[in-house]
């Protein structure tokens, strides 16, 4: 469509402003059939509500009778566990290399040879640390069992879950240079 010199930019203008005005006011139409619809619907009655369900009561029961166990608690095997078998010591005061996890612990060598042979341990602080056979190290009370050249055996005491305590061998090995 060509435009012609008479019509100008304004009265393009003005004919898109009448269009657009007129498709407008055939969306302003009478909204009484949705007002009357709302009011049927406002109207009805809604379905009952069922009733609660009962809540059904259960007789307690209680172990009064020494002859019965209870079976929320421990089994005689498990209390028999739990006290006996290994214990830490409690009342020893800790060794500086028991504050470190033994897996951050690193075995750097040994001085001496025999039964009076100490290994050096680097704490992850960087500082060295002598440790003999007997003394402890790691978080869970291990104990050192044997010192060699190439590693350190020790013996640690974890929980059983039961209440109790049980030995479990670690080492540590000379590290790499």
């Amino acid at each position: 469509m060509k435009l012609s010199t008479a019509m100008k930019p304004t009265t393009l203008s003005r004919i898109a402003l009448l269009l657009i005005a007129v498709l407008l006011g055939g969306c302003t139409g009478s909204n009484s059939d949705l007002r009357e619809w709302i009011a049927q619907q406002k109207g009805m009655k809604g379905a009952p509500i069922p009733p609660l369900p009962v809540i059904k009561t259960f007789e307690t029961f209680t172990y009064a009778d020494q002859d019965l166990r209870d079976p929320f608690g421990p089994s005689a095997a498990e209390v028999d566990a739990a006290t006996s078998g290994p214990r830490p010591d409690q009342n020893r005061p800790k060794e500086p290399l028991e504050a470190f996890a033994l897996d951050s612990l690193k075995m750097v060598g040994t001085i001496g040879t025999g039964p009076g042979t100490e290994a050096l341990i680097k704490d992850p602080g960087g500082v060295i640390h002598p440790v003999h056979r007997g003394e402890y190290m790691g978080q869970n009370y291990g104990r050192i069992t044997a010192i060699s050249d190439d590693h350190i055996d020790l013996t640690e005491l974890v929980s059983n879950g039961n209440g109790g305590w049980m030995e479990r061998p670690a080492s540590i090995a000379l590290g790499e240079k």
